[in-house]
């Protein structure tokens, strides 16, 4: 009796403190708004009735609280994209991997615990392709008391790239499910909401930076882009990269970026130039299109102050041919940590898990050939030939409470086959993936060198791929095959970046470390929206530490869950083990 006292007074204790502690609030109002782009009217979901949706300003070591009332139609969950939230996965907003979604009428208070984070992130919906509306920047400034470490800019400016379809943003989801094909691809890219001159009815609308001679602007970029990868430049100017995913960089001058979904660049530029008007523009690179894609560019305009007269139109930079992989490769090669004493990088150098992780686009076959993909099959995608099936009841959820027969737990380290990974003319039976719900657990603290192999499996794809819960060091980038002998003694382990997304090269290996110092179940996905449904995912359950800091957080009282809560008394059959299962309710 008087253990079920303890554990009852605890979890009401934790709920007092969650829901009453002086953090910083902030509503989201989920809701449907009427918006016109490229001569159409459709009704969109936002939050608070902004396309994008509000920005949040907080400073690094922040803990905020933000309340998300769905007044839509459909579930949804918010994600903080690169906020680490330690020991609270509980608010991560991955759906059915972290939580449920939220119910249409439904409210769910998230609290967002920001610690080394420093610069630019995102918040975006993560339930189907809801994010392609539902999205808006993060700004994280420095500790108050302390500052950039470069010199302070004379103005900071939000630039979110997205992609705009004509078509109900659900309409195309359900289309790419029932057809089993590649779905529709958007009419549009867009730069803070507009399509911006080249795009019919779009003109009087265009995104303008308004800017001064001698003065320095910080453009926090963020590509929230559904499924492309995006170049970008701005005309007769060069930029200074100083940060990525909320770390420091070394400054990196470049006249063009590639920029996937989900990544974050801070950016310096200086107004140096001969006073006039210069697009800042955006288009596609893909390798895997076979010319069907969105091969459209979007622009905003540097607009000079003062009395002249503008070029008409304005100047247009260069921007590298769509599927320009040596560029992309080369500019992800050369992103370094700023690694200064201020700001020192702590890469893991002994290593007590390896993961060689293949990233595969798939097929399976439907009746008479009856889909939309190649030869009549259905196409997937998949992490060592497993597809992620979405379980009916959330991962965490079912790994508190130890419910049986939601997930597996032989996630491979390793796929089943070694071949030629990057040949041409693979054999079909290797596209065939097996569907499963499977997680890989990790030991608190264990140090994670993970190597990502795209394959050519249905002509192969570059991947941009994100981890929940935790930033990584991205140590080293090739073509080809990984080679376990050569390549690792080309490891950046000085100053590698530090990245929560990052690109995967068609035809190439990308290797990651990460201390798994972050218990909870944390999502891993390609940030193609597309990729990620079809099941080009992973799940990390990283166990519970010794003392109490290191152990998961109890979910907040609101949480949405997929069944019933358990009474603390109930008996509740575990499978996992107790290695795995981190409480547990004594049985009668």
């Amino acid at each position: 009796m008087k253990v079920y006292i303890s554990k009852i007074l605890g979890f009401l204790l934790s709920l007092f403190f969650y829901h009453c502690q002086a953090y910083p609030h902030y509503k989201f109002v989920v809701k449907e708004v009427p918006y016109t782009r490229l001569c159409n009217t459709k009704n969109i979901l936002t939050v608070n009735g902004q396309y994008p949706g509000p920005t949040l300003y907080v400073h690094k070591g922040d803990t905020i609280a933000v309340d998300v009332y769905n007044r839509g139609k459909y579930n949804i969950t918010i994600h903080w994209h690169g906020v680490k939230q330690p020991r609270n996965p509980w608010t991560d907003g991955a759906a059915y991997i972290t939580q449920c979604p939220i119910a249409p009428g439904a409210k769910f208070r998230q609290k967002i615990i920001l610690t080394t984070e420093e610069g630019t992130l995102w918040w975006h919906a993560h339930s189907d392709w809801l994010r392609a509306t539902v999205y808006g920047a993060m700004i994280i400034y420095p500790k108050l008391g302390t500052s950039y470490p470069f010199a302070k800019p004379d103005a900071e400016i939000p630039i979110l790239l997205g992609d705009w379809w004509i078509q109900d943003i659900v309409e195309v989801v359900d289309e790419l499910f029932l057809s089993g094909g590649e779905g529709n691809y958007s009419n549009a890219f867009t730069i803070n909401g507009q399509p911006g001159d080249l795009y019919p009815c779009s003109k009087q609308d265009t995104f303008r930076l308004k800017v001064e001679k001698g003065l320095t602007y910080l453009l926090r970029i963020i590509n929230s882009a559904v499924q492309d990868m995006l170049f970008f430049s701005i005309a007769g100017h060069n930029v200074t990269l100083v940060g990525s995913d909320a770390s420091y960089l070394k400054p990196l001058e470049r006249s063009f970026f590639v920029i996937s979904p989900g990544q974050t660049f801070d950016v310096l530029l200086e107004a140096n130039q001969s006073p006039n008007h210069y697009y800042m523009a955006a288009k596609a690179y893909t390798v895997a299109a076979k010319g069907v894609f969105d091969n459209t560019t979007t622009t905003a305009i540097v607009e000079y102050s003062g009395n002249y007269t503008p070029s008409s139109p304005p100047l247009f930079p260069y921007l590298p041919e769509y599927n320009d992989s040596h560029a992309a490769v080369n500019f992800t090669g050369s992103l370094r940590s700023l690694a200064d004493e201020e700001h020192p990088i702590n890469v893991p150098m002994e290593i007590n898990s390896h993961l060689f992780y293949t990233l595969s686009m798939n097929t399976v076959l439907c009746p008479n050939n009856s889909c939309s993909g190649p030869n009549g099959t259905r196409i997937l995608a998949s992490v060592n030939n497993i597809s992620l099936v979405d379980p009916k009841i959330d991962i965490l959820e079912a790994y508190y409470y130890c419910i049986p027969g939601v997930f597996g737990t032989w996630f491979p380290d390793f796929p089943p086959l070694f071949y030629n990974f990057t040949a041409e003319d693979l054999p079909m039976n290797l596209e065939i993936p097996t569907l499963a719900t499977e997680v890989k657990i990790l030991e608190y603290n264990s140090t994670v060198e993970l190597v990502f192999q795209g394959t050519n499996l249905l002509l192969g794809s570059d991947h941009p791929m994100h981890l929940h819960g935790f930033s990584f060091y991205v140590v080293g980038v090739g073509v080809g095959d990984f080679d376990n002998e050569i390549d690792p003694l080309k490891y950046n382990l000085v100053d590698p970046p530090l990245s929560n997304t990052i690109i995967v090269p068609v035809d190439g290996w990308l290797a990651i470390r990460f201390k798994a110092d972050n218990p909870g179940v944390w999502f891993m996905h390609c940030h193609f929206d597309r990729h990620m449904v079809w099941g080009m995912d992973a799940v990390f359950i990283v166990k519970n530490g010794e003392s109490p800091d290191t152990k998961m957080s109890i979910p907040p009282s609101d949480m949405p869950l997929c069944r019933k809560p358990v009474p603390i008394t109930s008996k509740v059959t575990n499978s996992l083990g107790p290695d795995i299962c981190p409480i547990y309710v004594e049985k009668k």
